[in-house]
């Protein structure tokens, strides 16, 4: 008899690294559950701790092992490092996608072989396709859950002996499933946000770690409106949190939003009315990585998301002659195109990669 494939599943505390594991054993694997800690801080601010305690009643009422690997080093040099340095730079950075590649993909995948995993597998909402030494990844059967966008900048060999059980699940499914097997996670709300930084206040956080240098909000015109905390805490189009009301014209204007950030001269330029200056169809994307291969054509057409709650776009991609860059046209204007945050490509089903937005071309 053939002796069962061991996969390690990478568990959360939540319901769906729950039920993934719970549908694997189903499927006569050897499962082992293995709880990360990313993030250690004095009197930090991560669900470590409960969500831990999910992890080992969830695994006991399983019946699967369980351990504990700290990746806190990795992740603040990788991750943490990577999103302080955006926001100095005015940028707006999406730490996830890099943790998926830096420490879900790489050290975890790594730790678990070493315990003797033939596959790993996580919770995403996702699916793969295994084609030899070509691993296809594809959109989950719950658009909105997908979790593609946040996977994109993972490598083919990091896809390698990777499962995704939930790819063809809808969300209602998998708590449905937890219920019925009495796990402790089956109500448990979504963690939502970034982890380093839980429930509290996201400008009073990065405050800690960066240095605010207050400066004049603008409009394009030279009026002063009134003063910025620090560019680091405002993205494009934001409404909230100006603290510039009153202002002469606001009734007939409507709220004022973000247009603009100028690092040179430390401003942050506002406008109010119609948000024709927030739309542009171009933008320049570095950082490219491919899924599975970077596409042969030189011009080509696909769908694109600009961020992660957005719908696909129809858009034209130009690549640069080592294929690490592209310049994206869409068809339609895009609202806030935003440096830092990632341009992920579309083929059908297919996520096939994607990169940093650099520049806006207009």
């Amino acid at each position: 008899m053939e002796k069962a494939k061991t996969v390690v599943v990478g568990m959360s505390g939540g319901v769906d690294s729950s039920v993934a594991a719970l549908l694997l054993k189903e499927q006569g694997y050897n499962v082992v559950g293995l709880f990360m800690v990313n993030w250690e801080e004095e009197g930090g601010a991560c669900t470590a701790e409960e969500d831990y305690e999910d992890v080992r009643r969830v695994c006991n009422k399983i019946g699967i092992p369980y351990f504990t690997v700290n990746f806190s080093k990795e992740y603040r040099e990788r991750v943490f490092s990577y999103f302080l340095e955006e926001y100095e730079l005015g940028r707006t950075p999406n730490p996830d996608v890099l943790c998926n590649r830096e420490i879900k993909f790489g050290p975890f995948k790594q730790h678990a072989l070493a315990l003797g995993a033939d596959y790993i597998a996580t919770g995403h909402y996702c699916g793969i396709l295994h084609e030899g030494n070509r691993h296809y990844l594809l959109k989950a059967a719950d658009a909105n859950k997908d979790q593609t966008y946040f996977l994109n900048q993972v490598t083919q060999e990091q896809f390698e002996n990777v499962l995704f059980p939930l790819g063809k699940m809808q969300k209602g499914e998998v708590r449905a499933i937890a219920e019925r097997y009495g796990l402790s996670t089956a109500k448990k709300k979504d963690s939502t946000g970034i982890c380093f930084i839980g429930e509290r206040n996201f400008r009073n956080f990065l405050k800690s770690y960066l240095p605010a240098s207050p400066g004049k909000i603008m409009t394009c015109d030279g009026k002063v409106l009134g003063e910025h905390i620090g560019l680091m805490y405002y993205t494009l189009g934001q409404r909230k949190g100006l603290d510039i009301g009153g202002q002469k014209g606001d009734a007939e204007g409507g709220r004022w939003f973000v247009i603009e950030k100028d690092l040179k001269n430390n401003i942050l330029y506002v406008a109010h009315g119609g948000e024709e200056r927030l739309y542009a169809r171009r933008c320049r994307v570095s950082g490219m990585n491919w899924i599975p291969e970077r596409p042969q054509a030189a011009e080509f057409s696909c769908t694109a998301k600009f961020r992660y709650r957005q719908g696909e776009q129809p858009v034209r991609v130009v690549q640069s002659a080592d294929g690490k860059s592209v310049t994206v046209a869409a068809d339609e204007p895009q609202r806030a195109l935003t440096p830092g945050q990632y341009a992920v490509f579309y083929d059908g089903e297919k996520c096939i990669g994607g990169g940093v937005i650099e520049e806006v071309l207009g």
